[in-house]
């Protein structure tokens, strides 16, 4: 650590004091993920509780020239929050309070700490729902940092749709806010846009206001199976557009089948290609979206649906496709995933799940795909044995022509998982001179690149400090 950085921690902690730790615990917790990049510790971490404390740690460690990483709960997957240039890690869990609930309005005002699921919980009783479902309990902070998405996506969008305004800290200790909780305006640049998505190479989010939904009279969820990857697919595909409103449509294909069954034996469903869905409207208009699902999947030859209309029955159902992660690894124990996402325009998404399947099955690598297959997102957890070099070279071989397939097709290198460290290579290859553009404006947020230094961009060099 230089003498600049001992300065950064010694100032910040006279002012937070034992809500800054250099324990090795708590900056080993700091400097991981649910990648599969290997640990990097921060120098220190920090707890604000307040947007002013954070515009405080911003300002200490840009007189200091430290880097500035923030932190939610580490449920990224590309190594978003590990501090590869040491420094701070910034522990947003603190801020974590609810902080105005607008029911005439349709949304809410949050601190960036607060999970998914808290959300949720406070929103119970007001009959509106907040709809961006990742499936981990991630930080809304974090959500949105990632442009996160998730299975309710083909219906009420991703997190780019659902932050109406922020507040953010710049890279000078500024605060500033960005958006209305008006849906829509003409006045100026989109500054809020721009914050989410950007992974904390920007700013610090320390308030988000969020919109929320009304929770429909009635729900239908749904599970089914086909022969092949491509008819399951399809079906999908083809209820998109004939404009049926599915408001959930998950792909779990014949591998991931086999480790759901393995994890939760009383599931007991064929090890085939599997859609899960859910329907929502009125009593009426969801009988009919799901008399027109069913005559199409009967067309490419469906089988075996089973409906769960009652809330315990769908949340289970819910659960165990949030829990796909889990159940893959089960697959085989002790391996490592090394998990990947793309997403591609939907006329060209049954070719691409049907040669991503191909590829890991000529690479000869186990590798579990699912999907949010109505929004042409669908992902593959590549399971591997982390001392078997050539297994892990053939692993990222793989991703790295998934990653080109995406492109070949007219779609994106990551439809919500982002960029972090892992998919930088690409990047270049996506956008071309947009990227340079991308690096002067972080050039122009952040000129000592002190925020997450080393993510969507490989500007190490610049790293002072």
């Amino acid at each position: 650590m230089t003498s600049d950085r001992h300065l950064a921690i010694d100032n910040l902690r006279a002012v937070f004091g034992d809500r800054l730790s250099t324990g090795n615990s708590v900056r080993d917790l700091h400097g991981r993920d649910a990648s599969r990049f290997e640990v990097a510790l921060p120098d220190a971490v920090v707890f604000p509780e307040t947007t002013a404390e954070v515009a405080r740690i911003v300002s200490i460690c840009a007189e200091h020239a430290c880097p500035i990483v923030p932190f939610g709960i580490g449920s990224s997957l590309e190594g978003h929050v590990i501090p590869v240039h040491g420094g701070v890690s910034v522990d947003t869990s603190r801020m974590n309070r609810v902080l105005d609930v607008q029911p005439e309005n349709l949304c809410a005002v949050v601190q960036p700490g607060v999970t998914r699921e808290q959300l949720a919980a406070e929103l119970r009783a007001t009959g509106l729902m907040f709809t961006v479902d990742p499936g981990a309990n991630a930080t809304i902070g974090g959500m949105a940092a990632t442009r996160a998405s998730g299975t309710n996506t083909v219906r009420y969008g991703t997190m780019a749709d659902t932050v109406l305004a922020l507040e953010v800290v710049t890279a000078d200790g500024r605060v500033i806010r960005t958006g209305t909780q008006a849906r829509k305006s003409s006045s100026g640049y989109d500054l809020t846009r721009l914050f989410v998505g950007s992974e904390g190479t920007l700013g610090i989010m320390t308030e988000l206001t969020v919109r929320l939904f009304g929770q429909p009279e009635h729900i239908a969820a749904a599970t089914c199976h086909f022969d092949s990857i491509q008819a399951a697919v399809q079906t999908v595909i083809s209820t998109i557009q004939c404009g049926i409103p599915v408001a959930r449509a998950e792909f779990l294909d014949e591998v991931q089948m086999r480790g759901m069954n393995q994890y939760d034996p009383v599931l007991n469903l064929p090890e085939k290609p599997h859609l899960f869905l859910e329907f929502h409207g009125t009593e009426t208009s969801v009988a009919e979206d799901v008399a027109r699902f069913r005559e199409i999947a009967q067309d490419l030859g469906v089988h075996d649906f089973a409906f769960a209309t009652k809330t315990e029955d769908r949340n289970r159902l819910w659960k165990v496709r949030h829990e796909a992660y889990f159940a893959a690894r089960g697959l085989r124990p002790g391996a490592v995933p090394l998990i990947t996402d793309c997403c591609v325009p939907l006329a060209a998404l049954t070719d691409c799940v049907q040669r991503a399947r191909d590829l890991a099955d000529r690479y000869g690598l186990l590798a579990p795909m699912a999907g949010h297959v109505g929004d042409g997102n669908f992902h593959m957890g590549v399971l591997i044995d982390p001392k078997d070099t050539a297994e892990v070279a053939a692993a990222h071989d793989l991703v790295g022509q998934l990653n080109e397939l995406a492109l070949e097709l007219g779609g994106t290198i990551s439809g919500e998982h982002g960029i972090g460290m892992g998919k930088i290579p690409y990047m270049a290859a996506q956008h071309g001179d947009a990227y340079d553009v991308m690096a002067q404006l972080k050039q122009a947020f952040d000129p000592q690149n002190l925020f997450n230094p080393g993510k969507i961009f490989a500007v190490d060099d610049q790293v002072t400090g």
